[in-house]
């Protein structure tokens, strides 16, 4: 088996971090959907803003906010503001990965849907495509 990605939520910003919550990140549902992450599936955080990289597991917020809470300890990593990637991922078959396309949920400031990709398994990073031209 091979653990491979699933969907993400790339460079949402952080709306809130609570601290005395019990812990999980809380995500707006039509972000959840998007990019195929089930209620209290294990997602890993990653900080874009400060680099810190936590695991947790997501619950469903208000539809419609564009809400992402960091809740419990991991509010001491990652705070509102910060700029941060939410990826969850699967259990594949050799054969079943290397058909995968996972779900690329990209967003605006207000965490708002701007368009949902599905991989390639190609790197198309916006920095190499304006070196090259």
């Amino acid at each position: 088996m091979r653990t491979m990605m699933s969907g993400k939520i790339h460079r949402a910003t952080v709306t809130e971090a609570n601290l005395d919550y019990e812990g999980s990140i809380t995500l707006d549902p039509d972000l959840m959907e998007a990019a195929g992450i089930l209620p209290y599936e294990q997602v890993a955080v990653v900080d874009v803003t400060n680099g810190a990289r936590l695991e947790t597991y997501a619950i469903k917020g208000e539809r419609g906010s564009g809400e992402v809470c960091v809740n419990g300890a991991a509010a001491h990593l990652v705070h509102r503001g910060d700029t941060v990637i939410i990826i969850a991922y699967q259990q594949l078959t050799e054969v079943e990965a290397h058909t995968i396309a996972p779900k690329k949920v990209f967003v605006d400031d207000l965490n708002r849907i701007k368009n949902v990709e599905h991989g390639d398994g190609f790197s198309h990073n916006p920095r190499e495509a304006a070196l090259a031209h």
